[in-house]
């Protein structure tokens, strides 16, 4: 398998062919029906549904359990006003207005599936997510399109697939985050289609947060371990700063001390609070920040007692997987 050498090179199709797009049109453009309230998503029929809690809810698809949560609170935390259309074909678009002309748009499937995400400044448009018509699969809600691929082989050296924090504290992060998938990327996936396969996550390099420790069942960060990330969130700062439309996934884990549901939420927990405060103190849009819980199930030390190590949160930047990059560079 050959690693490609920018975000456009990994986009191309199963024979090797550098896949096109056609141009789309802006998010905003097409005309819908306010509503007077947010919308209650539909869950797949092939769903069950387990505990509730807050915004978050437990699915059960196809013996596959995960926590699925709306971000639409987390992306208000600036201000401003919120509004919903209905759309054609069951589509709803969520606008947030924020003081100063600033505005964040996005459009759902009838399940809350995010199809599409831009950010307006002014008349400037930067999309952050989208999924253009060819590559999105709407009547398999949930499919995990990892199954469809062969098993990952990583042909790049692990320290160049994997940092952590506390012992690669020297590193060039911003050179990182900048390194491109470490396999061909075959279709854009929707941001959920990424948080629920890990075959799709581990296209792209991580960064392991494990300067950040949690005691056993809390989501809270001391102002201490926050001033670790300074030199993480600088660097995400210079790659928003070249380009305001990244997107970075930040993923929650705990140990395996509790049941598989109560940690699946803490873990989501653990992810928003690490995504709230690079917000709060790194001044990082929350809407370049997507989070997502996993629980107990990728344990970096194999135990079912407390491990503090488990404890921790990750870093992906998922841009070439989840929009096309190739006319923007």
């Amino acid at each position: 398998m050959r690693v490609p050498r920018s975000d456009a090179d990994a986009q191309v199709d199963r024979d090797g062919n550098r896949r096109s797009y056609e141009r789309r049109e802006a998010i905003d453009r097409e005309r819908g029906e306010r509503r007077d309230r947010r919308p209650d998503y539909r869950d797949p029929d092939n769903v069950r549904i387990g505990r509730r809690e807050d915004n978050r809810v437990i699915y059960n698809i196809d013996n596959r359990t995960f926590v699925r949560h709306y971000d639409s609170d987390r992306l208000s935390r600036r201000g401003g006003d919120t509004y919903y259309e209905n759309l054609r074909g069951g589509r709803v678009r969520e606008t947030i207005e924020r003081p100063g002309g600033v505005r964040v748009v996005t459009i759902r499937n009838e399940y809350g599936t995010v199809i599409q995400r831009s950010r307006f400044v002014g008349d400037r448009e930067y999309v952050l997510y989208y999924v253009p018509e060819v590559d999105y699969v709407d009547d398999r809600p949930f499919y995990d399109p990892g199954l469809d691929l062969p098993p990952m082989r990583l042909t790049v050296p692990v320290d160049e697939y994997i940092i952590d924090t506390s012992s690669d504290y020297d590193r060039d992060y911003r050179a990182f985050l900048d390194l491109p998938p470490v396999e061909p990327v075959e279709r854009v996936y929707t941001l959920d289609e990424v948080k629920y396969s890990a075959r799709i996550r581990d296209k792209v390099r991580r960064i392991d947060l494990d300067t950040i420790t949690f005691a056993t069942g809390s989501a809270d960060i001391s102002m201490e371990q926050a001033s670790t990330l300074r030199q993480v969130a600088d660097a995400i700062n210079e790659v928003l700063d070249e380009d305001p439309s990244e997107t970075f996934l930040i993923e929650g884990h705990t140990d395996a001390v509790g049941s598989d549901e109560s940690n699946l939420i803490l873990s989501d927990e653990r992810a928003e609070a690490v995504a709230n405060l690079l917000t709060d103190v790194y001044d990082i849009p929350p809407e370049n920040l997507s989070t997502q819980g996993y629980g107990e199930r990728y344990l970096k030390v194999v135990t079912d007692g407390p491990e503090q190590l488990n404890r921790r949160v990750t870093i992906r930047r998922v841009t070439p997987l989840v929009k096309p990059v190739a006319s923007a560079e």
